[in-house]
């Protein structure tokens, strides 16, 4: 029986959360970082630019849930920022693959977060598979070589899961945050044209996918983690509106200005695509927020 797992990049929202449930549901967590951790979870430490990694972090586990990577929206894009969102999930892929071939352990599944950037922006009315072609921009080349750092994991004999993580909605940080920050002061409005598609997903949605995927043994590949229903920039900047009571400033941000703001990584906020929940829901597994309304009464009325 699966009961040890290992997780990196453990401090984020989703692995904070994550390490939460499963401890609730009686799973031995240890977590893998750039630094020792304090607390009652046992902390390990890698240097993944030195291509370090402490082989005593494997021993005893079943399932390393891999979660590393540099913030996309930590700071503006640049040259080196952007060298470090790829490297820095690519590298810890690659590290884990080598220690695992030169160690000795019993990992029998490597469960790693992807993003559904892997699809770039396709305008498609057609919700987007696992099978659809991958995107042509930035971020989706950056998904396309993160997959491809820890595809190589399945040479070993070890079941791979890769889960295409959408716009996690949180009340703790991330987009949703960020959202809700203008609405709460009354200045709230979508951005751009308002009518791209954002495929959301939330918190504890995401991370029960991920411990569906170390149930399951039949998972393997990949798997879009989002909502059934995406909804547009527009409609969620209502909702949280809504939900707030607080009305909405009518203009919508233009895009130049977003541009001007925030540079290239404006793209990610002013485009969108559709992407199909379909695969994770025939596993079995069932959403508990299916709904965007009632995901964000969840998040923001707590």
């Amino acid at each position: 029986m699966t009961n040890s797992v290992l997780i990196t990049g453990a401090s984020g929202l989703v692995g904070s959360r994550l390490t939460e449930l499963l401890t609730q549901k009686g799973y031995r967590v240890s977590h893998l970082g750039r630094k020792k951790r304090t607390g009652t979870i046992p902390s390990f430490v890698w240097n993944v630019e030195r291509g370090e990694l402490d082989a005593a972090a494997l021993q005893n586990i079943d399932v390393i849930i891999h979660l590393a990577g540099t913030g996309v929206a930590d700071k503006r894009w640049n040259a080196e920022h952007k060298k470090d969102i790829l490297e820095s999930r690519t590298k810890s892929g690659t590290l884990l693959f080598e220690a695992l071939k030169n160690n000795s352990h019993h990992v029998k599944t490597v469960i790693s977060a992807s993003g559904i950037g892997y699809y770039g922006y396709q305008n498609s009315p057609i919700p987007l598979s696992e099978e659809s072609l991958p995107g042509d921009d930035f971020l989706a080349q950056v998904v396309v070589d993160w997959e491809k750092s820890v595809d190589a994991i399945q040479s070993l004999g070890i079941r791979v899961v890769k889960i295409r993580i959408g716009i996690v909605l949180s009340g703790k940080g991330g987009a949703l945050v960020e959202i809700a920050r203008p609405v709460r002061l009354g200045v709230g409005s979508p951005l751009g044209s308002g009518k791209q598609m954002m495929s959301w997903i939330h918190l504890d949605d995401t991370c029960e996918i991920f411990i569906k995927a170390v149930e399951e043994q039949s998972m393997t590949g990949s798997y879009n983690a989002v909502a059934p229903h995406p909804a547009t920039n527009q409609e969620i900047t209502r909702q949280i509106g809504k939900v707030l009571k607080r009305p909405l400033w009518l203009p919508h941000v233009p895009a130049f200005v977003l541009r001007v703001v925030v540079g290239e990584m404006a793209s990610v906020v002013l485009n969108g695509a559709i992407i199909s929940s379909e695969k994770i829901q025939m596993t079995g597994f069932q959403f508990q927020f299916p709904q965007l309304d009632k995901a964000l009464e969840n998040l923001l009325r707590k």
